[in-house]
């Protein structure tokens, strides 16, 4: 058993590293959100069904690369507050489509400014190569099979 001076310290954690930063990150665009009773994550939601349409919830789930349980506790206030609607899926009644209403495209062009000023913030402090290459770097660890591969590979 290792002792407590031989584990790696939180700096040379990779998913320590990131989920601080998210945490960190969140909260900076949650403060420029909170005038329209949204957080990052549902405003991230109803911007993917704008651009998308209506999607089923599994779907939905993948897209925002989230479990289904994390989701449903994001969308539930969503629903609650008349911003999307939850309803069988026309090709398959077992599934759950998801959509915006008018209520929440009108909620969302509300947020756009919090979340543009939020941005703008971002990339002043960052400047905005550094951002754009760390939204890359990002996205490419989100694509990684990562998740995919056997825990029990590597020994």
């Amino acid at each position: 058993m290792k002792t407590a001076n031989s584990l790696p310290t939180l700096e040379g954690c990779n998913c320590f590293a990131v989920r601080a930063a998210a945490r960190h990150v969140s909260q900076a665009y949650d403060r420029f959100l909170a005038p329209t009773g949204l957080r990052t994550t549902q405003y991230s939601i109803l911007t993917r069904l704008k651009r998308k349409g209506p999607l089923t919830i599994n779907a939905l789930a993948e897209d925002m690369v989230m479990d289904r349980t994390t989701l449903g506790r994001n969308i539930l206030p969503l629903q609650r507050d008349g911003l999307i609607t939850i309803k069988s899926a026309a090709s398959d009644r077992r599934a759950k489509e998801v959509r915006l209403t008018k209520a929440g495209e009108n909620r969302l062009q509300e947020a756009f400014e919090g979340w543009s000023q939020a941005q703008a913030r971002f990339e002043a402090a960052f400047g905005e190569k550094r951002a754009a290459d760390l939204r890359a770097l990002l996205r490419a660890a989100a694509a990684s099979e990562l998740v995919h591969t056997s825990a029990t590979s590597t020994r």
